[in-house]
């Protein structure tokens, strides 16, 4: 299923895993609508939610807000969250804040979805 959205490029099942895949710059124009969809996708509570980083050029705060607060919902009914495919600039803002210690941040969707 695709989205209109700037920065939602997809979101779509793979097996118990719901995949959604962020694209462009995460930032406060375009994240109340991707925290929108991240928590649309948290209700059927999958096993594990991979959000695809790959095509992500640039994440502010906000971004990095929202991913914090759907990291505390899907721990909250004890499922896996999982970044993957962040490039130099975004994970640099993970490491910055220290969040790539609690993020499982992969190189790959398909490691992702394996874990």
């Amino acid at each position: 299923m695709t989205n209109s959205s700037n920065c939602i490029k997809e979101v779509r099942k793979e097996g118990a895993a719901i995949v959604v895949t962020l694209v462009g710059e995460v930032d406060l124009h375009c994240t109340p609508e991707v925290h929108k969809a991240l928590v649309a996708a948290c209700r059927s509570k999958p096993a594990r939610l991979v959000i695809n980083l790959a095509e992500v050029s640039y994440m502010d705060s906000s971004g990095v807000g929202t991913l914090v607060a759907v990291f505390r919902r899907v721990n909250a009914y004890q499922g896996k969250l999982a970044l993957c495919g962040l490039n130099q600039r975004v994970y640099s803002v993970f490491e910055i804040t220290r969040l790539d210690k609690f993020f499982d941040i992969y190189k790959t969707e398909a490691e992702a979805l394996t874990g």
